[in-house]
């Protein structure tokens, strides 16, 4: 490897965290993510680098337009997904994070321009001249995707973020009181308006759509518990997934799985299981 390989390579690498980042909140898997930054490295290796003035602008762009090609063809999956469709959990380091998962479920419902002309401008900082060139359009028009973009998922964003150990305590009494069956102290702890997404994808058994209100939750955590009796559910740990407090299981099939949870006015308004072990591969 000459001395430009080297240089081009440790360019790559010091910029490769944040690309995957880009590439995630754009497709919501891990291994698309990481297959999109593999194919960004081997256009970058082929690139001529003295013509590069700005490499991490040049990379983000390269690696946006390489998740608008995935998003064409992963809506026509999600079509045919069993279930509900949640993305792959990331166990975050920080205890901040802007793209949480609430955010971005409301992303899934935007066009793939809109989505990149939000996550661009909004999240990652690049001006919307850059954010033009990336996707191909004028910088008004840009303006104009961020702005439908913000207005669909205002509702998303954290209004009353919960402090992170505070968080962290509520997960860690959830899975106390939904393994032990103690509905008095797992009813005390949702919102009376609580919604439950949990992920099989065909591969294990889940709920087949979203569960609303607290009575709902409640009878199907009961329901639960007796299973949990038969067949222990370990804790390997209480973490950030997501940008959101959980905790990560061993379930009685020797399944990972992981359940995050959406938190406001000391409430849980939002539970969101990963039970699909093709999602949880990373973790092991």
């Amino acid at each position: 490897m000459d001395a430009q390989q080297s240089a081009a390579l440790k360019t790559f690498d010091s910029l490769r965290p944040r690309l995957i980042r880009v590439a995630y909140s754009m497709l919501g898997s891990v291994a698309d993510a990481e297959d999109v930054v593999q194919e960004a490295f081997i256009r970058w290796l082929r690139t001529s680098h003295a013509e590069i003035r700005e490499p991490g602008a040049f990379l983000r762009t390269t690696v946006t337009r390489l998740c608008l090609d995935q998003l064409r063809s992963a809506r026509r999956r999600r079509e045919t997904y069993i279930g509900p469709w949640l993305p792959d959990p990331v166990l975050d380091e920080e205890e901040e994070e802007d793209v949480t998962l609430p955010l971005m479920l409301a992303l899934e419902r935007l066009s793939p321009l809109e989505r990149a002309a939000f996550l661009l401008h909004d999240v990652f900082g690049a001006a919307f001249d850059e954010v033009a060139a990336t996707i191909g359009r004028d910088a008004a028009a840009c303006r104009q995707l961020a702005a439908r973009a913000r207005a669909h998922v205002r509702e998303a964003r954290p209004r009353f973020a919960v402090d992170t150990q505070r968080g962290l305590a509520i997960a860690q009494a959830f899975f106390e009181a939904s393994r032990s069956g103690d509905m008095a102290a797992l009813g005390a702890m949702l919102a009376s308006d609580v919604a439950m997404h949990s992920d099989g994808g065909g591969k294990r058994p889940a709920v087949v759509r979203p569960i609303f209100g607290s009575r709902l939750v409640l009878q199907l955590h009961k329901a639960l518990a007796v299973l949990f009796r038969k067949q222990a559910s370990k804790l390997v740990g209480v973490r950030v997934i997501n940008g959101l407090p959980g905790f990560v299981t061993r379930e009685g099939d020797g399944e990972l799985q992981t359940t995050a949870l959406e938190i406001e006015n000391e409430r849980i308004i939002g539970i969101y299981v990963m039970r699909n072990p093709d999602k949880l591969q990373h973790l092991h």
